[in-house]
């Protein structure tokens, strides 16, 4: 846990706001389960707030709070550990994959442009979604996302 705390610090959050510790510890489940990253809000949210006795929606407001501090004090980092820059805020899911992911714990699950993905192969690189392309041989079923369809859209990777 104090690596993560490390990293917080680093990238200008402080002790001093509730989301640190929501973050921590949602980063920390994320390491130990990275498919939690898939929903956030069922899967991740929940667990944060039981262990700290609040509700999912003030831990969701508490991350975002602490995803604002980071993007406005510590962009520099946060780009550099995304491996891109990153045009606009990332979303909390996407933020806590980078977090996760700069911990060099393991392959990640989350998609969306901009977010840190396991890639196929035996070697369990990490890679970002790039940018969409179009791949019509995959099946609807195939495409849901979150349980939404994706509208026909794959994402490349880069590595």
């Amino acid at each position: 846990m104090t690596d993560i705390y490390d990293l917080l610090y680093r990238l200008g959050a402080t002790a001093n706001y509730t989301g640190f510790f929501h973050t921590a510890y949602a980063v920390s489940l994320c390491v130990e389960q990275p498919d939690r990253l898939l929903l956030v809000t069922k899967w991740l949210y929940p667990e944060v707030a039981k262990q700290y006795g609040t509700n999912w929606k003030a831990v969701e407001r508490n991350i975002r709070t602490v995803s604002c501090i980071i993007w406005r004090e510590g962009r520099p980092l946060l780009e550099e550990l995304a491996h891109r820059h990153l045009e606009q805020k990332p979303r909390n899911a996407q933020m806590l994959a980078i977090l996760v992911s700069s911990l060099d714990t393991g392959p990640l699950a989350v998609h969306g442009l901009g977010e840190a993905v396991a890639l196929a192969g035996k070697d369990n690189d990490m890679g970002v979604v790039d940018e969409p392309i179009r791949e019509p041989n995959r099946s609807p079923a195939q495409r849901v996302r979150l349980g939404k369809e994706e509208q026909g859209s794959e994402r490349s990777f880069r590595r």
